[in-house]
């Protein structure tokens, strides 16, 4: 974030950290690391409007994720693996977000029937209004408007894609 120096001007750490790069000649890693470093600290400014945007409903990002992948299926109902795999998140954190719903009474569990193995995670009509009342405020707070300052998200939108994409694959 950039930040006013006592000269008046402003500093942007990363624009130094991409400065000192060069100054090192490690040309070839400046924009790599620039970017990188730029994204990451993006991410962090979006999760903080995510977590500002949610804290009223006493959800983190993450059950949220979950109420909302539930809400999106037909019978509002998943298998815990299925629910891992479509947030792309270890099963550790799955059974978290589970156990803290679960508590708060928005999701229940109960055994497959026709697979003793599995749990499956029910949404309830608690979790249900919860996830679609959340989903309002980011829509409202975040999403409907993400300060891209006229960038076209039309145009940023693939380049993101195919680095997400990327990067996944080298996984």
């Amino acid at each position: 974030m950039a930040a006013e120096e006592n000269t008046g001007t402003t500093f942007d750490p990363i624009e130094e950290s991409r400065r000192q790069w060069l100054a090192h000649g490690w040309d070839g890693a400046a924009d790599g690391m620039t970017t990188v470093i730029s994204v990451m600290r993006i991410h962090q400014l979006f999760l903080a409007r995510v977590d500002a945007a949610l804290k009223p409903f006493a959800l983190t990002f993450s059950r949220y994720e979950v109420l909302t992948l539930l809400s999106f299926t037909r019978a509002g109902t998943l298998p815990m693996s299925k629910i891992s795999a479509r947030l792309q998140v270890h099963a550790t954190s799955t059974t978290n977000s589970v156990d803290r719903l679960e508590k708060a009474g928005l999701v229940a569990r109960r055994s497959h029937p026709d697979d003793r193995r599995t749990t499956l995670v029910d949404l309830t009509d608690a979790g249900r209004e919860l996830a679609a009342q959340a989903t309002m405020a980011l829509n409202a707070e975040v999403f409907t408007s993400p300060d891209f300052n006229g960038i076209d998200l039309d145009s940023l939108l693939p380049h993101l894609e195919k680095l997400r994409s990327g990067l996944e694959a080298g996984n």
